[in-house]
């Protein structure tokens, strides 16, 4: 299996977590996306939309990281990560909607905002866009902050793929901006959650700079 990724992707990341979690041989090939690698006519083939990740496994190409994720998760005798049991299953899919519909492009908004525009060279900040990413991370935040009360983990005390796909959207906030660019600091159990993630082996090595990010 080839895995289409880029570092700096979010939605990269959530796949590749998924990979080396779930120990899955995959042949991770680098687009460059800011050489535009993934606009051109190769890659348009693979994924129309261009964007990473692309996961191609004998001639099946899937992409969108969620579904990958699942992709992953299903291909692996006796993983856990992706419950089988019809209501487990649901309720980790009811947080990957809710991820992909409401925390990522809440959270895409401070990404752009604080660490984006500048890797680009599109200037500083604009306030306006700060503030509505602000709000909009308060309110999903306080919605995911009331969810982890009591929990260890997005769906109980087992690690699944919620939990890493949720986690992603704050990898550049975490790793390039101060602490105060997060509004999470009413949310307790937010950061007792984060903190906890960014202890799995998958996070590490997935991190920009890490040596291996292939499985």
């Amino acid at each position: 299996m080839r895995l289409y990724h880029h570092p700096y992707s979010d939605n990269s990341r959530r796949a590749v977590m998924t990979a080396l979690h779930l120990d899955v041989p995959v042949e991770p090939v680098l687009v460059d996306l800011q050489k535009g690698e993934q606009r051109q006519s190769h890659f348009l083939k693979l994924n129309p939309n261009h964007r990473v990740p692309v996961l191609e496994d004998d001639g099946f190409v899937l992409w969108e990281s969620h579904a990958i994720m699942q992709y992953l998760a299903d291909k692996t005798p006796g993983q856990t990560l992706y419950p089988t049991e019809i209501r487990a299953r649901a309720d980790v899919n009811r947080w990957l909607f809710w991820c992909g519909e409401h925390l990522t492009p809440a959270v895409g908004i401070l990404n752009m905002e604080h660490f984006i525009k500048r890797m680009i060279g599109r200037g500083g900040p604009d306030p306006a866009e700060v503030k509505r990413g602000e709000d909009l991370v308060c309110e999903f935040g306080a919605v995911l902050d009331a969810h982890l009360a009591g929990r260890e983990w997005m769906c109980g005390s087992a690690l699944t793929l919620a939990d890493l796909a949720i986690v992603t959207p704050f990898t550049g906030l975490l790793a390039a901006t101060a602490p105060e660019k997060l509004p999470v600091g009413p949310f307790a159990n937010v950061q007792r959650w984060l903190a906890r993630v960014q202890t799995l082996d998958a996070w590490k090595r997935t991190a920009v700079g890490a040596a291996d990010q292939s499985g």
